[in-house]
């Protein structure tokens, strides 16, 4: 076997791939889920359908990773690794169908602008993160590009209303994959916003109306990302150097509320994947939401902050094991509108996916965006509790005492990379620079971080007893770590001698 070293890199040249298919998705994301995710099941459709459908990745921020995905002709493998049909499987393939990676941010603009002029172009798929589907005032139709991804798509659509003159035929299908409620309807109420700030004529906004079709969606794959711990004996396994491997679990779903037409423009069904073209995707996404996304978000910063790496260890450790297990059943599961035998089934499988065997899902690779996330995920079941059973829910609001302090950057004298918008980032630091360790010092920092409503959408400390039980937890947790805090909480903790 050759030593990694001397294998070749992944590209057109060295590995044996079909002919670039014409560009007919532009996708704004580059990341890790995306290419796991969406374009795996696209070139699942170009080898199973004959879609015949090639994919141009925007990256959406100044860095990323366009450059590395170019340098290998936009191959990549996906590898997935969990229970399918009953059996644990792990599984390898090169997705082929990413053409090229376009960074606007520099002399690439004109190449990504030229794309609104490509006949054949019929989708856009983005995942930019909860906080990518947003609206930025300073945008202007003239920036090289716009700040936001709103932005830019208003421009792009724009554009290519005006090189085919509003020609009905030339509009796209727009599903993006942000996780957000009703995503598609948040993306197409900015980009209308863009139209009229910017004074584009009721001719586009119509174009925009009747031509184009925004469908909101709901993604459902765990995707750890780059093996960083084991990339070494993948890479001899496979027998090339691949430097953008992405692992995956089995598991896949995604739902797309939009006209059953699309089902034969996206063939999915063709193709054996789990895609459900529906009428009403609100039930699908409150489960998913609550239950997986918002067991990651709520696990995260208190099991990173005990000293657990992954998802796997997390839910195999005794206490925190017990803590996530209570947090669904007793706190997230009651709030949901679904029978309640079902709900428990599906957190079955969320935590048998939690396990999977293969996968070291890190939770920090969960935190980026925390603040936001706990948002869209966490924070619907502690209000929703709370309006059920007039009364707080205990792990939940441990949770988001351990998020704050998880924005103290430190574990144990580790500094912790944290991730987040500037602003979030900015807020958190100035805070903990003037915290004192005292309890009232907690009460203070909590009181200010509850009360922004920019992030929160309304303040926090207007629910009882949220801003007490919350400092609380912060100052205990910050005096007496969260090992012995969270012990304590849970009926584990060992009498002091």
């Amino acid at each position: 076997m050759k030593q990694v070293d001397e294998l070749d890199q992944l590209n057109r040249k060295s590995f044996i791939v079909t002919d670039p298919h014409p560009v007919r998705v532009l996708q704004f994301g580059e990341g890790n889920f995306l290419r796991a995710f969406v374009d795996w099941q696209f070139d699942k459709m170009n080898k199973l359908a004959e879609w015949n459908t090639g994919v141009v990745i925007v990256q959406p921020q100044p860095g990323g990773l366009v450059e590395k995905l170019n340098e290998q002709d936009g191959l990549y493998t996906v590898i997935l690794e969990g229970i399918k049909d009953g059996k644990a499987m792990k599984e390898h393939t090169v997705v082929e169908c990413v053409t090229r990676g376009i960074n606007p941010y520099g002399s690439d603009f004109s190449e990504y602008e030229a794309l609104s002029q490509k006949p054949e172009l019929r989708f856009v798929v983005s995942n930019t993160t909860e906080a990518g589907i947003a609206y930025a005032p300073e945008d202007q139709l003239e920036d090289r590009p716009q700040k936001s991804f709103p932005g830019k798509l208003a421009a792009f659509l724009y554009k290519r209303f005006q090189f085919f003159g509003g020609d009905q035929s030339k509009g796209l299908v727009i599903i993006p994959c942000e996780l957000i409620d009703r995503n598609g309807d948040a993306l197409k109420e900015i980009v209308l916003k863009y139209a009229d700030q910017w004074k584009l004529g009721a001719e586009f906004i119509a174009w925009l109306e009747e031509s184009n079709t925004f469908c909101n969606s709901l993604v459902d794959r765990i995707v750890p990302g780059y093996p960083k711990d084991r990339i070494h004996e993948i890479q001899a396994e496979l027998g090339y150097k691949d430097d953008l491997v992405v692992v995956g679990e089995q598991y896949h779903l995604w739902v797309i509320e939009g006209p059953q037409w699309l089902k034969e423009e996206l063939p999915a069904h063709l193709a054996g994947l789990n895609v459900l073209i529906v009428d009403d995707m609100a039930p699908y996404r409150t489960r998913k939401v609550r239950i997986l996304n918002g067991a990651h978000t709520a696990l995260t910063p208190v099991a990173y902050l005990y000293g657990l790496d992954t998802v796997g260890q997390a839910v195999e450790h005794d206490i925190m094991g017990n803590f996530i297990q209570s947090l669904i059943r007793e706190e997230i599961i009651p709030t949901l509108d679904s029978p309640e035998a079902e709900l428990n089934v599906y957190a079955d499988d969320v935590i048998e996916r939690f396990r999977n065997p293969y996968v070291s899902h890190y939770v920090m690779s969960i935190a980026l965006n925390s603040v936001s996330k706990f948002k869209t995920r966490n924070l619907p079941s502690l209000l929703q509790y709370v309006t059920q059973r007039k009364a707080l829910p205990a792990k939940i609001v441990f949770s988001l005492a351990s998020l704050l302090v998880f924005y103290r950057g430190d574990r144990n004298g580790e500094s912790i990379a944290l991730a987040d918008e500037a602003e979030v980032l900015s807020t958190f630091g100035e805070l903990w620079s003037k915290y004192d360790g005292t309890l009232a010092g907690a009460k203070q920092l909590t009181a200010l971080v509850l009360g922004r409503q920019t992030w929160w959408g309304q303040d926090l400390n207007q629910i009882e007893g949220l801003a007490e039980q919350t400092a609380q937890h912060v100052y205990e947790i910050t005096s007496r770590g969260m090992k012995e805090t969270l012990d304590s909480l849970t009926g584990n903790s060992v009498p002091r001698a």
